[in-house]
């Protein structure tokens, strides 16, 4: 009866191991690393961010662009007339105009407008005086400039909003940066972790040939007399238990395939087979020097150190702000009249009728609450950005710390798991040795299998973990993006948003 079902179990298990003969796609790591910068969802999405800043910095710099104004205009009006002297003793008095006034608006750095009118009107009246015209073409060509003296000065003031849509750009180009780093060593932690699960499989393959070995030694054995019966059922045991770990090493690759596939981006259903092993040759690091690195590098870091610039310029700005109200206003044009268009251009070029005019305007809030307040609040927005930026450096200066001490700890297991699955090796061949001549039971030669399979198991597992440390202390110090040649700019989010122009 349990002949009958270990043999019902086994089957059981071969159908699952049916799995493994499935058609693998041989990945390399830089064909991985390619294929996540280019297809993986979520970085994509993060990619629109900087583009729509890369929007709101033109946004921004259309303060500057020149504005062209027009108007034009009719009038017809009907009064009683103000003297019989220059309306020539009608009763009613009746005048037509039209105007069309084309102009132009410019704004400079210096928080400086300036505008071009060229102001046109005609009119005609019923007028029948000798005083005055009852036809008339009257056009002025003015230049119009009013800069602010004191508040609202200068280019900050100016360009203020440009100047936070650049720093918003650019800080999410870094969070761009960082969430890429971010995958890139998350595609190589499960490029090698599946790369362990490989090994693990023909580990575990390897454990159940060497079960049927010894299970068909042992069944030969017994049919010859030398050990008993109850060897069998041992050895039966030990190959259905051995089918359950290759089965479960299977769905381990199975499913650590599909984590790969889906950061990828790749389609179809063949197993992924990495083929670049870990590396295991040491790294020698130096702290200071490591640390140094990551301080300058890390881009999280940076876009802290974006945001308090920006932040800076507008709590300058808001200091501005608390300044009074002092605005220069300056104008000089030509006027021309005349009974006809042509008349009236040519008086008004001939610069014979000039006009100007210049005044100074003041205002400021008695207590000024407003403006201070939100001045002191700036400054108090710098000082919380350096100190949370200093936080950081201090999280990011202990991050590198442990990823050092992983990548010493880490090495130390590959020396210890190779001595161990050396003594392992040595230890099967001598109860191997032993079961032949009787001193050593089958049940004995399969815990001493075990616990081989369990050394070569942890020997793989400590030279990825090696590997996944010496990744993890580069993403560590900000380097891991340079060392696989990856450059982040903002090209990538200009050309972003020049194909959705």
């Amino acid at each position: 009866m349990k002949q009958f079902l270990l043999v019902v179990f086994s089957l059981t298990l071969m159908c699952g191991i049916a799995g493994a003969d499935e058609q693998s796609y041989p990945l390399g790591l830089k064909e991985a690393l390619r294929l996540a910068v280019e297809r993986n969802l979520d970085l994509q999405a993060q990619l629109y961010t900087p583009a729509m800043n890369e929007a709101d910095v033109r946004f921004n710099r259309g303060i500057y662009d020149p504005l062209l104004t027009l108007s034009t205009g009719y009038t017809d009006t009907s009064t009683l007339p103000v003297s019989t002297l220059t309306s020539g003793g009608i009763d009613k008095f009746h005048q037509q105009t039209f105007t069309v006034d084309p102009g132009i608006n410019q704004l400079f750095s210096t928080g400086a407008t300036a505008g071009l009118t060229f102001t046109n009107s005609y009119s005609t009246s019923n007028a029948q005086s000798l005083y005055t015209r009852n036809s008339y073409w009257q056009s002025g060509l003015a230049l119009n400039v009013n800069q602010p003296l004191l508040k609202n000065f200068g280019r900050d003031a100016t360009e203020i909003g440009i100047a936070v849509a650049l720093g918003t750009k650019k800080g999410s180009v870094y969070h761009y940066e960082g969430q890429l780093l971010a995958l890139v060593l998350q595609v190589k932690t499960e490029y090698y972790k599946l790369f362990y699960d490989y090994e693990d499989l023909e580990s575990k393959q390897v454990s159940l040939k060497d079960a049927q070995r010894i299970l068909s030694d042992t069944n030969a054995r017994v049919k010859a007399g030398v050990l008993p019966a109850m060897e069998i059922l041992n050895a039966e045991f030990g190959v259905a238990s051995r089918e359950k770990d290759l089965n479960d090493a299977e769905r381990a690759v199975q499913d650590e395939s599909d984590i790969l596939r889906l950061l990828l981006q790749l389609e179809g259903k063949d197993v992924i087979r990495p083929v670049d092993k870990p590396a295991s040759d040491r790294l020698n690091v130096n702290e200071e020097d490591a640390i140094r690195t990551s301080l300058a590098s890390r881009p999280e870091l940076k876009e802290m150190q974006t945001g308090i610039e920006t932040s800076e310029i507008q709590s300058r700005v808001a200091g501005n702000n608390t300044l009074p109200n002092l605005n220069l206003a300056a104008s000089v044009g030509l006027n021309g009249l005349g009974s006809g268009y042509s008349r009236d251009m040519e008086r008004l070029s001939s610069g014979d009728y000039p006009a100007w005019s210049i005044s100074l305007q003041f205002d400021y809030p008695l207590g000024n609450t407003a403006a201070k307040n939100a001045y002191i609040k700036s400054k108090l927005k710098v000082s919380q950005g350096k100190v949370q930026l200093r936080g950081q450096q201090e999280a990011v200066a202990n991050e590198v710390r442990a990823a050092i001490r992983a990548l010493t700890s880490s090495y130390k297991q590959i020396e210890v798991t190779d001595r161990a699955r050396s003594y392992a090796e040595e230890n099967l061949r001598a109860y191997i040795r032993r079961n032949e001549v009787g001193l050593a039971t089958i049940k004995d030669v399969l815990d001493v299998e075990n616990a081989l399979a369990a050394a070569r198991s942890n020997h793989n597992r400590a030279l990825v973990d090696y590997s996944i440390a010496m990744n993890q202390y580069w993403k560590a110090t900000g380097e891991l993006l340079d060392r696989e040649g990856i450059v982040v700019s903002e090209k990538d989010a200009n050309g972003l948003y020049d194909r959705t122009r």
